[in-house]
């Protein structure tokens, strides 16, 4: 695996992100890798825990530009596969049964959000970004959509998904969307305090626990293989749609799309 590192000390396994040369922007290669990655810590038993993490400035910026630009030429079939990848990365950190934790510096943008949503705890440094910027590419952040919405509220996403806002740590604590914003010298003391108050914790009772919450609050595995369906399919549609080529050609050529005018 080359855009990701894993590496593992005691119980806890760490995923890093690791393109910090395009601040760990997404790829086809990268949600490869990072999927194949969580089905195996799934099954690795002396792995309790996983930390995801990001190499370099960003914890991850969005979507990678050469992939887009592949992307943008492609037939919609082509892209719903595409999104259908993207859907199935986020189902399964979302519903992997160990204990997932979200250590967040820099830019988290687009997909790096959906991330952070997935996991079950999310600490992230004062002087980090977050951004659902979508729209600004005449595209909406559908793949993603659920689990954002499932950490932040319908309200909340009525406003960032329409107005493709960044906001700072602050605000993404006030909104659910990160559980703690810290001082970034404090970032890794305050992630070990959650994985040691997770050492704590009976494993068996932890997996239980993090189940019970998923079932109470409505979040079922196979419910979501629907909504992803439906929303690889609105993704597709609308990178193909004449605003969504003019929004990401114009975001590829550093131009202003046609929508706004001077």
């Amino acid at each position: 695996m080359s855009h990701i590192t894993i590496t593992q000390l005691g119980k806890v396994a760490t995923v890093a992100l690791n393109r910090p040369e395009v601040h760990n922007a997404f790829d086809d290669k990268l949600i490869r890798e990072l999927t194949v990655a969580l089905l195996d810590l799934e099954r690795e038993p002396n792995a309790q825990a996983i930390v995801l993490s990001g190499v370099g400035p960003s914890f991850s910026a969005g979507a990678d530009m050469t992939w887009m630009r592949r992307m943008a030429a492609a037939p919609e079939e082509d892209n719903r596969a595409d999104a259908l990848k993207l859907a199935e990365l986020m189902r399964t950190l979302a519903f992997v049964t160990k204990p997932t934790l979200a250590r967040v510096h820099g830019n988290a943008f687009g997909g790096g959000v959906g991330l952070v949503a997935c996991c079950d705890i999310a600490i992230a440094s004062t002087e980090a970004k977050f951004g659902l910027t979508e729209v600004k590419l005449g595209l909406v952040p559908a793949v993603i959509s659920p689990y954002v919405i499932d950490a932040i509220g319908a309200r909340h996403a009525l406003r960032y998904f329409q107005t493709g806002e960044t906001f700072d740590a602050a605000r993404a604590r006030e909104i659910g969307l990160v559980h703690e914003a810290v001082a970034p010298d404090q970032l890794d003391a305050t992630l070990g305090a959650q994985l040691a108050a997770l050492a704590k914790a009976g494993p068996i009772a932890v997996r239980e626990a993090k189940a019970l919450a998923l079932r109470v609050g409505g979040r079922i595995v196979d419910r979501r293989r629907l909504v992803d369906e439906e929303n690889a399919a609105l993704i597709a549609r609308l990178r193909v749609s004449t605003e969504g080529q003019d929004g990401l050609s114009a975001f590829l050529d550093k131009r202003k799309p046609a929508w706004i005018r001077d």
